[in-house]
């Protein structure tokens, strides 16, 4: 049964709150959801990959061309999509999304391997060993 206008827009209300006064567990709840959405894709993805094997074997014994193509493609694409929820995460982390903190984290780490090795070797004779 659908929400009405009315709870719906209760809900929206209840979710801006809830953002604005907790960011960090909406972030949770946010990336659990989209983790649920990628175990779900890759599952389905999963199994297209396996109907498609099947689809190009089964082209290859009848020897029709066109469904040995067909089921490659259909391999191809499962496994496009799998290795894309693959990547966006399968589970949800705690630590999720971004989080704000109070203070500084400390230097932003960029530039090269080496750049960021002199800048330690600097901080250790300048005696602030971190």
């Amino acid at each position: 049964m659908p929400l009405s206008d009315e709870e719906a827009r209760l809900l929206q209300q209840l979710e801006q709150s809830l953002a604005a006064e907790d960011p960090d567990f909406a972030s949770t709840l946010r990336g659990s959801k989209q983790a649920a959405r990628n175990r779900k894709v890759a599952v389905l993805s999963g199994l297209g990959l396996v109907v498609g094997l099947g689809i190009l074997f089964a082209g290859a014994v009848s020897a029709l061309t066109w469904l040995g193509v067909l089921g490659f493609v259909v391999m191809l694409a499962g496994g496009y999509f799998f290795v894309t929820a693959w990547r966006h995460g399968l589970t949800a982390a705690p630590d999720a999304g971004p989080t704000r903190s109070s203070g500084p984290k400390g230097p932003k780490q960029s530039g090269s391997f080496v750049d960021r090795m002199e800048e330690r070797w600097q901080r250790r004779q300048d005696g602030d060993d971190r």
